[in-house]
């Protein structure tokens, strides 16, 4: 059987409980959440962090209690889960909040952070990303041996991780996040899939996540072209295509575990997914 990384993404910076009860938004709900779904075959958790009002927060310190949280129940290992944290420009704009995650150490170091590689509208609001803060965000990864997490919208953002990695900012392998269906970026269609595909570098992993209703088909994809999926309720909080079923994040990671096995493919590990993507 082929294998495939899931990349688990429960909470983000815009649901809320209003728009669905099922985001886990406290830290011991995240917590609860990721380690629940780990029996569901993810690799990767993508973290964003929430203060005790529920708005999105940089905080190290509520990072730190998450990331705890997790290590705690699984221990540090070669099978613990790769933890990824947030350095989105989408609610602070200045680099010292963007990339306080990357400064815990020790049992709470995260794997990977995320890296967008350029500025982008959402139906919501911007998110800025300058050349400068880029670059600086990729060189505070690369001195603290952090991984990023490449973030893709359109064909432009593959073009400025080849030229960082030419500049020796990023290194292989890369691990390419590639997001379809945003209002302003490239559409979750077939040509849309192929074409970014075949501009990735060579020594890519890549998986394959879409914005809303394109989750699922933009998942399926992904394991149909033997790539990863990206999935949770960050993206997408509907079980049905008609928005009319609120998601919970264990029944869309199951649906995607069982719609790979179908296809004859099972989740990598997390040892297998750390092996892959050179993490210790």
């Amino acid at each position: 059987m082929s294998s495939y990384i899931i990349n688990f993404t429960p909470t983000g910076m815009v649901p809320t409980k209003d728009h669905s009860v099922h985001v886990p938004i406290a830290p011991q709900e995240i917590i609860d959440e990721v380690l629940e779904a780990r029996e569901y075959g993810i690799s990767i958790v993508h973290l964003h962090a929430r203060d005790a009002e529920g708005k999105p927060t940089w905080k190290k310190e509520i990072y730190q209690e998450i990331i705890e949280g997790i290590r705690k129940e699984e221990g540090s290992h070669h099978e613990a889960l790769i933890i990824c944290v947030s350095a989105s420009g989408r609610n602070w704009p200045d680099f010292e909040r963007r990339s306080e995650c990357m400064d815990l150490n020790g049992g709470c170091k995260p794997d990977m952070a995320s890296l967008t590689l350029s500025s982008l509208n959402f139906t919501s609001g911007p998110s800025t990303n300058s050349p400068e803060m880029i670059q600086k965000l990729a060189t505070k990864m690369l001195r603290n041996g952090i991984k990023p997490e490449l973030e893709v919208f359109d064909p432009g953002m593959i073009n400025y991780a080849k030229y960082l990695h030419k500049k020796g900012i990023i290194k292989p392998p890369f691990y390419f996040n590639i997001i379809l269906g945003n209002i302003a970026s490239s559409q979750a269609g077939l040509l849309d899939v192929g074409y970014l595909l075949s501009q990735l570098p060579p020594q890519s992993y890549w998986s394959l996540g879409g914005i809303g209703a394109s989750q699922l088909k933009m998942n399926t994809t992904g394991l149909v072209h033997g790539g990863g999926v990206r999935v949770g309720l960050e993206d997408n909080l509907y079980y049905d295509a008609q928005g009319t079923q609120l998601a919970t994040n264990i029944q869309l990671l199951k649906r995607i575990t069982e719609i790979g096995r179908l296809l004859g493919s099972e989740p990598y590990s997390p040892g297998e997914a750390r092996k892959i993507l050179g993490l210790n």
